[in-house]
């Protein structure tokens, strides 16, 4: 077969780039020198301004047909589960250009499809294209095309469609499709995807199967779950969140007047250490002042107590803090803010005697999927230690993105650290998770030394411990993909040394694999040379950061993510597994091996090893340091607490986090236009959150359900702890595939945090001891008693007055956007009835589309009645519902 010399250069560009795009590129695209320069837009029919028009008028539409599977669904795959989906493509001008594709993320892989017009075919990761197909015939103005198509899983929320669709042609600019741009609702704050079409049926589109049995949150099943709650002004005011180990109320129920403000005494206590509450005092209104009430500090040492315990006296007369140490100091002022009501100058007098339940109280924010600025973590921060917790996990490498700079290999920020559209992935990666073409996207970005310094001061002004994560072996696309591109930069040079030294994948390797995420080519190869002098080099420099910032690094995350069935065609593992005298005899091996040997490295770099639950429990504990932390993700309906109990009887540092409840990304309630994954739960509020005993994992099963709401039962008698075996501590979670904004984020996070410190800090006096002897737990054992469960929702519910009556308030001080709640509502005999999860917050109601009004006793309407709730300042509002 002839081939002309362009179409062979057009030939070899298509391939090159495509293999690239497919992550089926094992070595560097071949050069291609024809000597003349080729006009792509001389073979394609397609132009600039055709492009530019399809990307302002052509109007898209992602409906979820179904989640029920049909015939057509591979039952190979994902046990059959799939779903339908209808995408209607519609022209408000004619196009009549052909040569185009569209790419766009769709996060579950579509297996099959129906259209007369357009091919769909899954990349990789999440990234899709639709081609048009050889009798496409172009649209008429206002003419409509579809596609169906069905992909695998579930798709059960709006929030599961990724925005930014991209219409592009070889050799033009692309764009972004404008139907597809996501936008901010300016009542809410809420990001809204235009694209997208509303759920209506709830066993087609709401249900997960014909066993699911979770129900749609209306307002009236709302209103009766609220019902239980009732306004307590008096408990409000003398509240602490998280609550202390012992609290006496002066007997006469006394106040001291802080109208003046505190005239802070330091003592033996260094500023340093309390600067950050002063100032957050201040904030909320009480100043220092030499004619305020009298704050004295100090520290007393005790080895009996645990580390950042303290005594918080108030009488009419002074205010007295001892701490232990100054981080005890420090939680004392905090427990002080949290007597304090913005706009009240007076605080209740009482004594408190208060220590930590947990030594780990943390929280882990995702900014590698989409990248979260600097001020927002610094906002995070500052919230955590008014809640007092003292873990920032902060999770800097994925396979979207490489979020932290390293100054000696710059190309992990050139080019992990963004998203746009370029199939070499030579200047920046290809736009996953709908990131769009915007190099400069908000989703885009890394944290410069003196950014990241800037946290970890931050940090340690607050007693809090930043551990950073640079995921490996698995979910290391974006360290891959640089780390290639710097070996194409040096292999140009002809400095062949310098191309590999940090290499992290075998150019032959022809594994074929797909990580849970998709991904074909996102595992670091475990039998590189290469690939340990880069985790030297990173950390290295990492702990030189950390070292330079006054907060060194003595725990870092590895993730320990591994993606099964990886290098089992690389030519360098087929002979590292023959040849090595590391005692590693087969492929499956390798993953344990690579943990290891990395474990080692942080070891002698004098740095403790963290890892999840999943890629550890593979490692031999003899090759391991002696001091390992894991943090526990498995779920609790799946027996989950099995594999906690055997890493915890490892002896090694287990930080529970259990998806059921501590995964933040998660819906705050069973309503698809609640924004978020739901794997493991379709709804984890504040409540849920506030119910956890994780001490105790398999009680549980006692009333909670599983992720279609059956409930489960849990049998310890397997695996139950060893004797006196305790968890190091808890960890809420904020993974960020699909929340692209900081005020989303902050959105998911609050004021969950706020029940997470709470289960962090104090242990509950209904909280059922872990039973040593192993039993079984469901919904008809009673261990959990009904009195327990009773004093469970007393708390609960002043709690939530709290935060509706107190903390909310001071968060809104502190410009943090938290979820506010839906309301709940019935119409009876004509009259509108309505309450709210955290009594304190004002209710709106909008009859038949006019004024919104505030609602306040139950009120005459007539017609279609929207209900919303309303911030404590008046700025935002909650999502709007309608009572039927």
């Amino acid at each position: 077969m002839h081939i002309s010399k362009m179409n062979k250069t057009v030939l070899a560009l298509t391939i090159a780039a495509s293999l690239s795009l497919l992550g089926c590129e094992k070595s560097p695209a071949p050069a291609v020198d024809t000597g003349e320069k080729i006009n792509l837009q001389a073979i394609y029919s397609v132009s600039q301004g055709d492009i530019d028009k399809i990307a302002q008028h052509l109007q898209v539409n992602y409906r979820v047909v179904t989640n029920i599977p049909s015939d057509k669904c591979d039952r190979e795959v994902a046990d059959g589960a799939c779903f339908e989906v209808e995408l209607t493509f519609t022209a408000q001008q004619a196009i009549a250009a052909k040569d185009w594709t569209i790419h766009f993320s769709q996060i579950a892989p579509i297996q099959s499809f129906e259209s007369d017009d357009f091919s769909v075919k899954h990349l990789n990761g999440d990234l899709h294209q639709i081609s048009l197909k050889d009798n496409f015939s172009g649209f008429a103005a206002g003419e409509s095309k579809s596609l169906l198509f069905r992909a695998q899983f579930w798709s059960l929320a709006e929030s599961d469609v990724m925005p930014n669709y991209i219409v592009s042609a070889p050799g033009l600019e692309a764009r972004v499709i404008a139907s597809t741009k996501p936008f901010i609702d300016t009542d809410s704050g809420l990001e809204m995807l235009p694209h997208v079409a509303s759920f209506t049926d709830i066993e087609r589109q709401f249900k997960r199967s014909a066993a699911d049995k979770t129900q749609w949150l209306t307002p009236e099943k709302l209103y009766q779950r609220n019902a239980v709650l009732t306004e307590d002004q008096l408990g409000v005011v003398q509240a602490i969140i998280p609550t202390p180990k012992s609290v006496s109320i002066d007997a006469n129920r006394g106040y001291a007047n802080i109208s003046q403000g505190v005239a802070v005494s330091l003592g033996n206590v260094n500023h340093a250490d309390v600067d950050a509450a002063l100032s957050r005092l201040s904030t909320l209104g009480v100043k220092q002042s030499t004619t305020g009430l009298p704050l004295r500090l100090s520290i007393i040492k005790d080895d009996d107590k645990v580390i950042g315990s303290y005594s918080l006296t108030v009488t009419e007369k002074a205010i007295t803090i001892v701490g232990v140490d100054g981080n005890g100091v420090f939680n004392g002022l905090q427990s002080l803010a949290s007597l304090v009501t913005v706009g009240e100058s007076r605080i209740p007098m009482l004594v408190i005697d208060d220590e930590p339940h947990y030594v780990f109280r943390g929280m882990l924010v995702d900014v590698a999927r989409n990248f979260h600025s600097k001020e927002f973590i610094l906002t995070l921060l500052e919230q955590m230690a008014a809640y007092k917790l003292n873990k920032l996990h902060l999770h800097l490498g994925d396979d979207e993105g490489w979020r932290l700079e390293i100054p000696s290999l710059p190309e992990l920020t050139d080019i992990g650290a963004k998203r746009c559209f370029d199939v070499t992935e030579e200047h920046c990666l290809m736009p996953q998770l709908g990131a769009g073409i915007d190099e400069n996207s908000s989703v885009n970005g890394y944290y410069s030394v003196s950014d990241y310094q800037e946290i970890l001061q931050a940090a340690s002004a607050r007693h809090i411990q930043v551990i950073p994560s640079l995921d490996m072996p698995g979910h290391s696309r974006a360290a891959i993909k640089a780390m290639t591109a710097r070996y194409k930069k040096y292999q140009a040079l002809e400095d062949e040394a310098k191309a590999k030294q940090f290499l992290l994948e075998d150019f032959e390797d022809t594994t074929k694999y797909a990580s849970v995420q998709f991904y074909a080519d996102n595992t670091i190869n475990a039998c590189l040379e290469s690939s340990y002098d880069f985790v030297i080099e990173v950390m290295t420099q990492v702990k030189k950061i950390h070292a330079d910032a006054g907060q060194p690094l003595t725990r870092y995350h590895i993730g320990a993510d591994e993606t099964a069935g990886a290098w089992l065609d690389s030519p360098a593992c087929i002979d590292f597994v023959a040849n090595n005298d590391k005692g590693v005899t087969k492929m499956s091996e390798l993953g344990a091996y690579f943990i290891e040997r990395v474990a080692g490295i942080l070891s002698e770099l004098d740095i403790e090893t963290a890892g999840w639950s999943d890629g550890m429990e593979h490692t031999n504990v003899d090759n391991m340091p002696a001091i390992v932390q894991v943090n526990a993700w498995d779920t609790l309906f799946w027996g989950g607490h099995d594999k906690v109990h055997q890493l915890a009887n490892r002896d090694w540092q287990v930080v529970i986090s259990s998806p059921d409840v501590l995964y933040f990304d998660f819906p705050h309630e069973a309503d698809p236009k609640e924004h978020g994954y739901y794997w493991a739960s379709r709804h984890t509020n504040t409540e849920k959150v506030f119910q956890f005993m994780p001490d105790n994992l398999p009680v549980h099963a006692e009333f909670w359900l599983d992720r279609e709401d059956n409930t489960y039962v849990a049998d310890d008698t397997k695996t139950p702890l060893a004797a006196g075996q305790k968890f190091l501590g808890i960890q809420g979670q904020l993974w960020s595939e699909n929340v692209r904004t900081d005020d989303m984020v902050e959105h998911k996070i609050f004021p969950r945090l706020l029940a997470l410190a709470e289960r962090a800090w104090h242990l509950a006096d209904w909280a059922v001891p872990y039973n040593y002897q192993g039993a079984k737990y469901s919904s008809q054992s009673n261990t959990f008693t009904t009195k327990m469960q009773a004093l469970r929702d007393s708390q609960w519910s002043l709690f939530a007055n709290t935060l509706g009556q107190k903390e909310f308030a001071k968060l809104e001080l502190a410009q943090v956007d938290y979820r506010l709640p839906t309301v709940g509502a019935i119409v009876q005999a004509g009259k509108l009835h309505a309450n709210i999860a955290f009594p304190g917050l004002t209710i709106e109601y909008q009859v038949n589309g006019e004024n919104w009004l505030i609602y306040q006793d139950p009120i005459a309407v007539s017609g279609q009645v929207s209900i919303r709730s309303r911030s404590t300042n008046g700025l935002r509002t909650s999502r709007i519902t309608q009572v039927k």
